[in-house]
């Protein structure tokens, strides 16, 4: 059981960055390599500035770096362990998603 307040508050900064569907996306591409900006931005389709904002919040996560790269800034996980974490993660969901057992998991959206 988690009691140290440093775990609790890893896992909510952890949780804070999967709420949304653009970090996730963000994370999933930096998981396959590092990337520019604008890089990023053209690959996910979205903004330079809608993706500076999710960017911003990843680092203040933790999960994310900024790595200078000449005049211009790369991103990048900050631990390779985080692409195995988002990967396990993903896949625990699955397999628990296809073993769902309340009755009401459709109808309220439970589950």
């Amino acid at each position: 059981m988690l009691t140290a307040a440093s775990d609790i508050e890893v896992l909510v900064r952890f949780g804070r960055a999967l709420a949304d569907p653009i970090r996730c996306r963000i994370l999933l591409a930096l998981r396959e390599a590092p990337a520019h900006p604008a890089d990023l931005a053209d690959a996910l389709g979205v903004s330079r500035t809608r993706l500076s904002n999710h960017l911003a919040c990843l680092r203040d996560c933790g999960l994310v770096v900024a790595v200078p790269d000449g005049r211009r800034t790369r991103y990048e996980l900050a631990d390779e362990r985080l692409g195995h974490a988002l990967d396990d993660l993903r896949t625990a969901v699955v397999a628990v998603e296809t073993d769902r057992t309340c009755p009401d998991a459709d109808e309220k959206g439970c589950c």
